[in-house]
């Protein structure tokens, strides 16, 4: 074996192919061929999307694992540890389990470079095999033709809200963008689409190959009822669900487009109502609008593009608050700062940017900048703690501090909380926080 640790595993793939990200689907499909010859014997589910991927995947493996079935769900990026991506009934991988599976994707492959991601893909896929899952919820890591997630044909395909992302790789508009989601889509088998306004390329392309297109307005509904909310399709019903445990409106329309995706697969994975409430119920996703209550209270959410921005404005309009918000930014470079800032105006009375690090990361004097070119006030601090304590210092009770942007801000936020969330005249709390 090449590495005894999990973390020289991973700092060696970071190093092995050119390119962080060259999508292709050529070098996995050579080394998937080589470790396991032929169809995968699960069910495959593909997630695809610019935004909710990570909700859906979470209520899927929810509802699948309160129905009974071994699944194995594979998402990316992670906050805290890499073995997050690669979960198998809702545990996460081992380190010894992931450097074996390494190893032998590294013997399998021979002289085939391949990049992070696909390491990681073939990992999760092998690891999902050897576990003998009945199912595998995939979320696509980049666009979807020609992401490594793609590399396996799907026995139902979900491109949830489609939007402006990533457009150095995807294409500059909501066409190009939602031709590379489509791919996921496969003849004769069932392809969601819940974006109630896809574009014509999405549509074009289910029809071109034959996919069965199923539609949120069109093949299925649903609707809020209070504290409760209904979905149907064709003649089935579900009335009173209990609402998701993610929290947000936006997450409706998640776990319906989940539920249409259960749905299409009835024949061969039959889910009770039980299952399906107790699964709403049960999801959970750390870094999606994550509430801490308090004195103060934190929200942590990973959003970082405009689509994603106007969802957590609406959220912070629907959470009451008696006091001022506080924001907490850091967004990578090829992102549409100017986009997420305007979604946001009016909703966050003062902001702190933050640093990122590495080759895409975006400097917090730039991003103060474009605030400041808004209207609006704002500080640049170095790092995410030093911003947190700012922030912290300022707020009064009764006051929230929302963190969003990059999953690079999120996790270390995310690995601070324990102690960032006592009151500053607690015993126990950290003394430099205000």
């Amino acid at each position: 074996m090449r590495f005894v640790t999990l973390d020289d595993w991973l700092r060696w793939q970071e190093t092995l192919h050119p390119k962080t990200i060259d999508l292709g689907l050529e070098r996995v499909r050579a080394v998937g061929q080589r470790l396991y010859p032929g169809a995968p014997s699960c069910i495959v589910i593909t997630v695809a999307g610019t935004n909710g991927k990570g909700s859906c995947v979470a209520f899927l493996d929810s509802i699948l694992r309160a129905a009974g079935y071994r699944v194995g769900a594979y998402t990316s990026p992670h906050l805290l540890r890499y073995n997050e991506r690669i979960r198998i009934d809702g545990a996460e991988a081992e380190d010894g389990a992931l450097c074996q599976t390494f190893a032998r994707i590294d013997a399998a492959r021979d002289d085939i470079s391949l990049t992070y991601f696909e390491f990681g893909t073939l990992a999760a896929l092998e690891l999902f095999r050897t576990a003998q899952v009945d199912v595998a919820v995939l979320e696509v890591g980049l666009g979807g033709r020609l992401d490594a997630v793609n590399s396996v044909d799907a026995d139902a395909a979900l491109v949830t809200g489609i939007g402006l992302d990533h457009t150095d790789w995807l294409g500059p508009d909501r066409n190009s963008i939602g031709y590379e989601k489509a791919g996921i889509y496969r003849a004769g088998r069932p392809a969601i689409c819940a974006d109630p306004d896809p574009p014509p390329s999405l549509l074009q392309q289910a029809e071109r190959i034959g996919a069965l297109l199923l539609r949120v307005g069109c093949d299925y509904r649903f609707a809020h009822a209070g504290a409760t909310w209904h979905w149907q399709a064709g003649d089935t019903r579900l009335d009173a669900l209990p609402l998701p445990a993610l929290a947000g409106a936006h997450q409706l329309g998640n776990a319906a487009a989940a539920l249409m995706t259960l749905h299409s697969l009835r024949a061969r994975l039959p889910v009770t109502d039980a299952a399906i409430r107790q699964g709403l119920r049960n999801a959970r996703l750390p870094g999606r609008f994550q509430v801490f209550p308090g004195p103060v209270e934190w929200i942590l959410d990973v959003t970082h593009n405009p689509q994603g921005a106007a969802v957590l404005a609406a959220n912070l309009r629907e959470r009451s608050c008696s006091g001022r918000t506080w924001a907490i930014m850091g967004l990578l470079a090829d992102k549409d700062a100017g986009g997420v800032i305007a979604a946001l105006r009016g909703v966050v009375d003062a902001w702190y940017t933050v640093t990122l690090s590495g080759a895409r990361g975006r400097d917090a004097t730039a991003l103060r900048d474009a605030l400041h070119d808004a209207g609006a006030t704002a500080e640049a601090s170095v790092d995410p703690e030093a911003a947190c304590q700012s922030a912290r210092a300022a707020a009064q009770h009764g006051d929230r501090i929302v963190v969003f942007g990059s999953f690079h801000l999120v996790a270390p936020v995310l690995a601070l909380q324990p102690w960032l969330l006592h009151d500053p005249c607690h015993p126990h709390g950290r003394p430099d926080l205000g």
